[in-house]
């Protein structure tokens, strides 16, 4: 089957936090349906960051490049992209439109041969374990312990939260929420803490050393712009496994943070690492290397396919906010249950768009899509929250 049609949309959807407020977190995401000469669409997506960027590079760039090629031949899409379009490795905006296209094109594939995308990607599980990001970085100590708390309650085994990123707070109070939310779980429930990139390399160190004793899984992104030689060096002096790679947008990027030693843990995220063509290979580079893998930046319902297909896949992020919101625009999507998540049984992705909910959620003003009162993961500001509150 031939690529016929790519169209690209932006969608939000705004999701309640329960016993905090209404609208506490926004999130977006670029829909993309690749349509072949016969009818048939699959789908694909990608996050947030810089769509009306993104959605011009799908529509007016990809498509007219490959336009008639074989749905099945991902190796020859992806060559002819990074030849004509991207011979310098660019990542960003290029990588995250890629990786909506090439999701949907793995659909396809799955539609058309009757198994689902994890099968077609190697088929090692049709079970995945899952982790809850539980965590918001506004939390104070007390709403760290009562989330942990409900989250533990709602049957997760593997829990998450964001340190950093919250500029009226240093490390300092960093380390009494991580051992206040090790305290609210016992100590025997993986817990795990991520910075988004938030630390210089001195701040992260200091956290990292600090909360050595509260026996955490891992340590996500501690460092600006996921450093390689500076998450090194911080592995090499704390105890705490490191992990990071879900905003890296190409095979070479992970390399790098292979051979630096620089990480634990690989987390490719399908939707920005140039879909399943490119995160397979990160795969099977973190095989080569005995590494295993999780998934970092949410989106599950995508990133579960990968974690299942290989080997070395790891837990599925169950992130409340894109879990949410991937619940309400598509049909059919899986929820975990007790620490595990089954890939669904139909055939591609498993699941359906909820046309009348994308049409309801569409943004279509450039203005409209602006964080303005949000910090860059599309939480609302500590001031927000509490004027909610009250």
């Amino acid at each position: 089957m031939k690529i016929a049609n790519i169209t690209a949309s932006l969608h939000r959807h705004e999701i309640d936090l329960p016993g905090i407020g209404e609208s506490i977190e926004s999130r977006m995401f670029v829909f993309v349906e690749v349509e072949t000469d016969t009818g048939l669409k699959g789908l694909g997506c990608t996050g947030q960051f810089l769509p009306w960027s993104t959605m011009p590079c799908i529509e007016d760039h990809i498509f007219p490049l490959i336009r008639g090629m074989d749905v099945f031949h991902t190796e020859a899409i992806h060559s002819k992209v990074w030849k004509q379009l991207n011979n310098r490795a660019y990542t960003g905006v290029i990588s995250n439109a890629l990786s909506a296209i090439d999701i949907a094109l793995w659909d396809l594939q799955g539609k058309i041969v009757g198994k689902s995308v994890s099968e077609l990607l190697g088929g090692y599980s049709r079970e995945a374990y899952t982790y809850a990001t539980f965590g918001y970085p506004f939390f104070d100590e007390q709403q760290i312990a009562d989330y942990a708390k409900k989250f533990l309650a709602d049957g997760h085994t593997m829990l998450k939260m964001v340190v950093g990123g919250e500029p009226t707070r240093t490390w300092k109070d960093d380390v009494r929420r991580v051992y206040a939310a090790r305290e609210a779980i016992g100590p025997d429930v993986d817990l795990m803490i991520d910075a988004n990139c938030y630390f210089n390399p001195h701040d992260a160190f200091m956290l990292a050393k600090a909360v050595e004793d509260a026996n955490l899984k891992w340590f996500e992104e501690p460092i600006q712009q996921n450093d390689a030689r500076a998450l090194a060096d911080l592995r090499s002096r704390v105890k705490i496994p490191i992990a990071a790679g879900q905003m890296e947008g190409n095979r070479w990027r992970f390399r790098e943070l292979v051979v630096h030693h620089a990480v634990d843990v690989l987390q490719p995220n399908v939707l920005y690492n140039g879909g399943y063509t490119e995160a397979l290979k990160v795969a099977h580079l973190a095989q080569a290397f005995n590494l295993p893998m999780a998934n970092g930046g949410g989106w599950p319902i995508f990133n579960m396919h990968i974690l299942a297909g290989v080997m070395n896949g790891g837990p599925v992020e169950f992130h409340y906010g894109m879990w949410m919101t991937g619940k309400h625009f598509f049909n059919g999507t899986p929820d975990p249950v007790n620490g595990k998540m089954t890939i669904p049984d139909a055939p591609g992705l498993g699941f359906t768009p909820n046309y009348e909910a994308l049409k309801d959620g569409r943004v279509k003003d450039p203005k409209g899509s602006q964080f303005t009162g949000r910090d860059a993961h599309g939480y609302l500001l500590r001031e927000t929250i509490e004027k909610k509150r009250a």
